[in-house]
């Protein structure tokens, strides 16, 4: 699988409120099937986007440490990961990989 077929896979989200203090609120959003990808936020839009973020820099590294991501289920045809890493600001890095005709990071 290259990056590109990698960056489209969908995860499970879940979501929950969380008291951070009396009377304060956050959401939490993770993907429980990727270690460690949880984001944390006042506004839900916020948790995602940086959500997000985390879960393409977390496959980025993994990939580029030879390390297989978790792929729980097939990628979606109609995912588009090189929009939505250059919309959330990744580095030129991850744009660069996926911007090119050939994915200079494969997995098979």
């Amino acid at each position: 699988m290259d990056l590109r077929e990698l960056l489209s896979i969908p995860y499970l989200l879940e979501a929950e409120a969380v008291e951070t203090e009396p009377g304060q609120w956050r959401v939490r959003l993770a993907y429980p099937e990727l270690p460690g990808c949880t984001a944390q936020a006042a506004v839900v839009e916020d948790a995602l986007q940086e959500l997000e973020r985390r879960r393409i820099e977390l496959i980025v590294k993994l990939v580029e440490e030879g390390k297989q991501p978790p792929v729980p289920r097939k990628p979606l045809a109609a995912s588009d990961p090189l929009w939505t890493a250059q919309d959330l600001g990744l580095s030129d890095r991850v744009a660069a990989h996926l911007g090119s005709g050939a994915d200079p990071i494969t997995r098979n």
